[in-house]
């Protein structure tokens, strides 16, 4: 991020006050922000950090909570694969071009896609083990602690 911060500064103070431009430079400053929003899918799911409605969630026992929390990580796989296969088929069809800027083929630049939903996909996958071995104490609230009742 701090690359493509340094970059785009560069690029914008070269563009307005000295009148240059370089579509090499613009081009791999976008295929720069593509690789970190998507290579950002994965270490959301890994730090918990995506989007999640929880007006029902946070009103439930933590049993159902952590089967909540695998179905929703269900849900989130099925749409990660599909975003895969789609990649895949885009960097099939679109990847023969060669890129204006950089004059290199474009299955480079398209080809985060399939590869940040596959590294996804494997996150996904350990969030789900991880809640199903997990002890259910774990979704319990925060500032509420779980205690068994004796007879």
């Amino acid at each position: 991020m701090g690359l493509l911060a340094v970059l785009v500064i560069f690029s914008v103070i070269a563009r307005y006050f000295f009148s240059l431009s370089w579509k090499q430079l613009s081009e791999f400053n976008v295929t720069l922000f593509a690789f970190t929003t998507f290579w950002g899918m994965g270490i959301n799911v890994i730090k918990g950090e995506h989007v999640i409605i929880d007006i029902v969630y946070d009103r439930v026992p933590p049993a159902i909570k952590r089967w909540l929390s695998v179905v929703n990580y269900l849900i989130m796989l099925v749409v990660d694969l599909v975003f895969t296969w789609q990649g895949i088929n885009y960097v099939g069809v679109a990847g023969k071009q060669i890129s204006q800027g950089m004059e290199i083929p474009m299955k480079y630049m398209y080809g985060i896609m399939p590869l940040s939903g596959a590294i996804c996909a494997v996150c996904i996958i350990f969030k789900i083990i991880q809640f199903v071995m997990v002890d259910v104490s774990y979704f319990a609230p925060k500032n509420q602690v779980l205690t068994k009742e004796t007879p």
